[in-house]
């Protein structure tokens, strides 16, 4: 390997930057939907309810779609977009390992489907609510 990087220091450079960024993108399961709801739960000062996260996640909102549009009601099933008509993993995290595990992924579809159905984003009780109604469903 002395001898590959010696003739082609782009190769050291490539071997380097690959050992800096593999562990990150390895790692896909930073959190768990338990933290994401204590996280927004702290963010609001209060506690999610699942009954409003029931009703805040079936409501319309005044605008054409509700979460449950693409995720069903309850979201415990392959849900599809309502637009593109592309599946959609289970939500809930009983019926789903991977829901609410990489905060990142998190973060951009609470932004992104909150400004679908409500044109904002939700609130940290809007969050928490919604995660302990998600939470709260069991096969």
């Amino acid at each position: 390997m002395t001898l590959i990087r010696s003739f082609f220091p782009a190769a050291a450079l490539f071997a380097a930057l690959a050992g800096a960024l593999l562990p990150a993108t390895s790692q896909a399961a930073d959190t768990s939907p338990a933290e994401q709801l204590r996280h927004w739960s702290a963010q609001a000062g209060t506690p999610g309810n699942a009954d409003k996260g029931r009703v805040f996640f079936t409501t319309k909102h005044g605008g054409e779609w509700s979460c449950a549009s693409c995720h069903g009601t309850p979201p415990t099933a392959q849900g599809k977009h309502a637009s593109t008509g592309k599946s959609i993993t289970p939500l809930a995290p009983a019926f789903n390992p991977k829901a609410f595990t990489d905060t990142a992924k998190v973060d951009k579809w609470f932004r992104r489907n909150c400004k679908d159905v409500l044109s904002r984003e939700c609130s940290a009780g809007e969050k928490a609510d919604v995660l302990a109604y998600l939470n709260s469903l069991k096969p």
